[in-house]
Formats: C-alpha cells, sequence, structure tokens
C-alpha cells in the first residue's frame, strides 16, 4: 500500500477512533491522520502477536485493524492525560 493508501485509511481510522473515544471534538484532520496511520501500525502489531493478519492493502479488513490500534493509542494518551 502506497503513501497515499496509508493517509486515506490513517484518516478515516483515526477519525472513527476519535468518535469512539470521544476526542472527536479536540482533533484536526492532521491529528486524525497521524492517530490514524500510527494505530496501524499499532494494530498490525497487536494482531501479529494474536496470529492474525495486520494491514493487508486497502480493504475493510485493514482499517478495521487501524480503527483498534488507534482506539488502543488514544485510550493510552487519554490515561496519562488525566493523570497530569
Amino acid at each position: 500500500m502506497g503513501i497515499i493508501g496509508w493517509i486515506i485509511i490513517g484518516a478515516i481510522a483515526g477519525w472513527i477512533a476519535s468518535m469512539i473515544t470521544g476526542n472527536n471534538h479536540q482533533m484536526g484532520a492532521l491529528a486524525n491522520i497521524g492517530v490514524g496511520v500510527a494505530g496501524g501500525f499499532i494494530g498490525g502489531l497487536v494482531m501479529n502477536l494474536l496470529g492474525g493478519s495486520g494491514i493487508t492493502g486497502f480493504n475493510l479488513w485493514s482499517l478495521a485493524v487501524a480503527v483498534i490500534g488507534a482506539v488502543l493509542l488514544l485510550w493510552i494518551v487519554n490515561a496519562f492525560r488525566k493523570r497530569a
């Protein structure tokens, strides 16, 4: 998957994850893309550790994996923000 695919999947996954975690009002487009791309890496790592396949291309499975990773990332970030 090329850089454009990562940006599109990242933007959609970051937006969905921010809606799930309640961070949508404080995140812009660039933050959504960053969280989604990082979530793709995290979700791919988690899925590989569980024996599944991670990001497989530009498809719904990859979007789901990226959303799972992005939700995990935002959950961790929110936990640290509440401490500080």
